[in-house]
């Protein structure tokens, strides 16, 4: 006998293990159908640790994270769901090569789409060739005009850059200078490029006040003290005006520097306004004969200095780096990691007036060669998803040196794309409102509110969610907890889903937008319930079997806000009280309520809690009875009355200071969701899509745009 129940003793532990595992598994799925995928993701992916790795679990994980829009974690998932599952659905593929692609992993994805075609033929479909060439919203929603013009003072020679300071355009050009014997750049049999500025003025090319024009006029070139025999380009000016950083190549005003190679590399120098010109040019204290440092850009209060280079530490062929810019010099170079760079090249850095870095990149998914992108800077150092600016800042060939004025409306890129004047052309742009009339808009709109004080939350996140669960939009509440969502006249069914930090479930609700009027508002407004009362955690009562100790499902999803609350407030400790009706004994009921309150204890801890947050996990019986339902009274009370003494208290002991919020909504690419969602409906259905073959990016070798030779 006791041999037979030492062997049943680990089927017993199997069988527990695994219906844990299903229990909290049903635990994250309630949370994934109600939109809040974060908290999902925690729960799946300490399912996945205790040993479940089901398709449906990675699954799960992958589109968690992908609705999200956190690409990398949905990478890692997705990657363990195809190659170690060997997941050949076509929507699980598509989503797969999306991530990859987003996160830099170009020829990786490529192969996924191969596969995707492979599968595609097989179950009756036709392939699906990679078509990106949508609009990309940029700076606008969908109601702006970008006009574009090749400006007149582009040359047969290669031109780029633009930037405005006091109301000129400078910009670098390798337009002859008309000196006898000039010298040529051997690379292109071109002469040297020089900094050059020139006057702007709109043109108006159509009665319509949407077909104006940015262009340039009045050419001349910086003096002597700027422009050398050899390269400059690339001026980027303080606010206050009084100083210029550029790019030169390695030359100290006698002699080129070269590095061991015998490469001329690129370096950055700093001018100081005299007067009308520029003077005491200094080089900057991190450059080196070794390696190139270029293209500078500055953040919007002046105290960071962005650039490209291949200096140690790089992770491709140029990568993006910052600099701090201190009294007394600078700090150390710090690349921005792999959120931006990749093992091809970033160059081109700048930031704008509400901190989003564009860069060009033939590492990144693009059109052709080098493409501009886009990131958000946020002031904890992270980036949101880099997004490519796409058709017309870009095309199958280089775009580069992107530039826009501080009111966001007018600015200048670079490409040698086909049609243009010469080797590289600067093209600019001009963004103009088109009115209102053309468009069609509806609003859905709403206020978010506290359910037991009815005040308005402010600084609450608030999601659009489209029919197949992916986030299109996210937005925060104003300071009288407002939100709208501006959608395009359309007949689309949504959820707008709202959370907080502290609060409870979040709410959501269904709204069926019509999009047959004008300005039509659908209002859905918004409740969450607070976790933080008073110096208590509450929830929900949480239940147990009659007699039992154990955390059963629903105690779990109850349970699961607590941990959320103290991982939210890392310094938090809270002390565990439970309480149980008079039916029973005395004795009994206190032992019984002690041992369900150290199994909470023990549940919240194995969500990963430290046991010294918990001071103490205490039962007190029906010592505290809330109503008249005690020993004599217990068999004229109701079942109803009885629950009201079964409960459990979060005391928090201390930690609850730490209450600021440091929420962001997500950078969401509204065109490239509805791309994805598109494409998922007919992957579907089987549908094909018919675009562009993916082409190889050959190397850039003009010096001026990264590292290469450089000599005379």
């Amino acid at each position: 006998m006791r041999t037979l129940t030492t062997k049943l003793i680990p089927l017993f532990l199997i069988v527990f293990n695994v219906t844990a595992n299903s229990q909290s598994r049903r635990v994250a799925d309630k949370y994934f159908e109600k939109f809040a995928y974060l908290k999902a993701a925690k729960i799946y992916e300490a399912v996945y640790q205790k040993g479940d790795t089901t398709k449906y679990l990675l699954k799960r994980l992958g589109d968690a994270y992908y609705n999200n829009s956190q690409t990398e974690k949905a990478e890692f998932w997705y990657q363990k769901l195809v190659d170690e599952k060997q997941e050949k659905d076509p929507s699980y593929l598509f989503k797969y090569s999306q991530v990859l692609r987003s996160n830099g992993s170009l020829k990786k994805s490529d192969s996924i789409y191969a596969l995707l075609n492979i599968e595609m033929t097989a179950q009756g479909g036709e392939k699906y060739l990679n078509e990106n060439n949508h609009l990309q919203d940029f700076l606008n929603q969908g109601d702006q005009k970008i006009s574009l013009r090749n400006l007149s003072i582009n040359t047969p020679f290669s031109d780029f850059g633009g930037v405005i300071f006091e109301d000129k355009v400078y910009f670098a050009s390798a337009s002859p200078k008309g000196e006898k014997k000039e010298k040529l750049y051997r690379w292109n049999n071109q002469p040297f490029l020089n900094i050059y500025k020139s006057d702007s003025y709109f043109q108006q090319v159509s009665e319509t006040k949407t077909d104006s024009v940015f262009e340039l006029e009045n050419k001349s070139i910086l003096s002597p003290n700027i422009n050398t025999k050899f390269h400059e380009s690339s001026p980027v000016f303080t606010k206050d005006g009084k100083f210029m950083y550029f790019s030169r190549v390695n030359f100290n005003g006698k002699k080129l520097g070269k590095d061991k190679k015998q490469t001329v590399n690129l370096k950055l120098y700093k001018a100081e306004r005299i007067g009308d010109d520029w003077g005491n040019v200094e080089e900057l204290p991190f450059n080196s004969d070794e390696y190139s440092v270029a293209h500078p850009a500055l953040s919007p209060d002046g105290k960071i200095l962005y650039f490209a280079s291949d200096m140690p530490g790089s992770i491709g062929q140029t990568d993006i780096f910052k600099v701090e810019i201190k009294e007394n010099g600078y700090g150390n170079p710090i690349n921005l990691g792999k959120a931006v760079n990749t093992t091809e090249k970033e160059m081109f850095p700048f930031i704008s007036e509400d901190n989003v870095l564009f860069f060009s990149s033939n590492g990144h998914r693009g059109l052709g060669l080098l493409d501009i992108f886009q990131t958000k800077l946020y002031d904890d150092g992270s980036f949101s998803q880099i997004t490519n600016l796409d058709f017309p800042f870009n095309s199958k060939k280089d775009d580069f040196a992107f530039y826009v004025d501080s009111e966001g409306k007018k600015g200048f890129f670079s490409s040698n794309r086909s049609k243009g004047k010469g080797d590289d052309d600067i093209y600019s742009f001009f963004i103009t409102d088109i009115p209102e009339v053309e468009k069609c808009y509806e609003y859905i709109t709403g206020v978010v509110t506290n359910k037991v004080t009815k005040e308005s939350i402010p600084n609450t996140i608030v999601k659009l969610i489209d029919d197949l669960g992916t986030v299109l939009e996210e937005k925060l509440t104003d300071s009288r907890g407002n939100y709208s969502f501006k959608l395009e006249c359309q007949k689309s069914n949504y959820v707008v889903f709202a959370e907080k930090r502290d609060y409870r479930d979040p709410d959501s609700k269904k709204v069926s937008v019509l999009g047959e009027e004008k300005d039509k508002s659908y209002r859905a407004d918004l409740v969450l319930d607070p976790l933080i009362v008073g110096n208590q955690i509450v929830i929900k009562p949480i239940y147990f079997d009659y007699d039992k100790a154990f955390i059963r499902e629903d105690a779990q999803y109850e349970l699961e806000n607590i941990v959320t609350v103290m991982n939210n407030h890392p310094n938090m400790v809270i002390k565990i009280e439970s309480h149980t009706d008079s039916r029973g004994g005395k004795t009994y009921n206190r032992k019984l309520s002690d041992r369900r309150a150290k199994s909470t204890r023990d549940f919240i801890i194995s969500r990963g809690i430290q046991s010294y947050r918990i001071e103490s996990a205490i039962g007190y019986g029906e010592d505290n009875l809330l109503n008249h339902c005690d020993d004599k009274n217990s068999r004229k009370c109701s079942e109803e009355e009885h629950q009201l003494n079964r409960r459990s208290y979060f005391y928090i002991v201390r930690g609850k200071e730490v209450t600021v919020d440091n929420v962001k909504p997500t950078v969401i690419d509204k065109k490239g969701y509805d791309k994805q969602k598109a494409m998922l409906d007919r992957l579907s259905k089987f549908k094909s899509r018919k675009g562009r073959k993916l082409r190889t990016k050959p190397e850039d070798d003009k010096c001026y745009r990264g590292k290469s030779d450089c000599n005379e």
